[in-house]
């Protein structure tokens, strides 16, 4: 039996890893770079071969959680807390770009910095305007009654994800990290 292809078939490939998402920083948006972090020294947070596609890491440095994330746009870091109530996101699921908080199933777009998905408790957007609370399908509604954790509900308000620049030296993440 002859092994080569017959004339005209598509060429047979041998199996092999599946294609991974760039070992590179992601981008971002610049208006919400972490403030400091312009001319900050960068530091070498973690080894790219700990960090796969579609993994979600925590590293802290002083008082200070980072969530580096390994997203189908590259590698980004940002704050290591949900934005509505800072849960860490590094234990939360990563599809693509969107990171799913654990705590009240927020989701976050890691590209663009975009709440996907209001939390469970609803609130207030970081543009100001006002979600009520919801109950994912299959789940029993929960009854929000009238009170100060229904206030406190009401006004809690997303704020906006901050990004750490971020760069790949000699098979190191590194992350400019600014005063803090």
């Amino acid at each position: 039996m002859d092994p080569r292809p017959a004339p005209g078939a598509a060429p047979q490939h041998a199996p092999g890893p599946a294609p991974r998402a760039a070992s590179r920083p992601a981008p971002f948006p610049a208006h919400l770079q972490a403030i400091g972090t312009a001319d900050a020294a960068f530091e070498a947070v973690l080894d790219l071969g700990d960090l796969p596609s579609g993994a979600l890491r925590r590293v802290t440095r002083g008082d200070r959680d980072i969530l580096l994330a390994h997203t189908s746009a590259g590698i980004l870091a940002t704050d290591d807390r949900c934005p509505h109530m800072s849960a860490p996101l590094s234990i939360g699921e990563l599809d693509g770009c969107v990171v799913a908080c654990p705590l009240h199933e927020g989701r976050f777009d890691l590209s663009t910095g975009d709440t996907v998905q209001m939390p469970t408790t609803g609130g207030l957007d970081p543009d100001g305007a006002y979600h009520p609370t919801w109950t994912p399908g299959g789940r029993e509604m929960k009854q929000d009654v009238p009170g100060k954790k229904a206030e406190a509900r009401r006004l809690t308000r997303v704020r906006r994800l901050r990004y750490y620049p971020v760069r790949i030296v000699d098979g190191q993440v590194e992350v400019a990290l600014g005063p803090g």
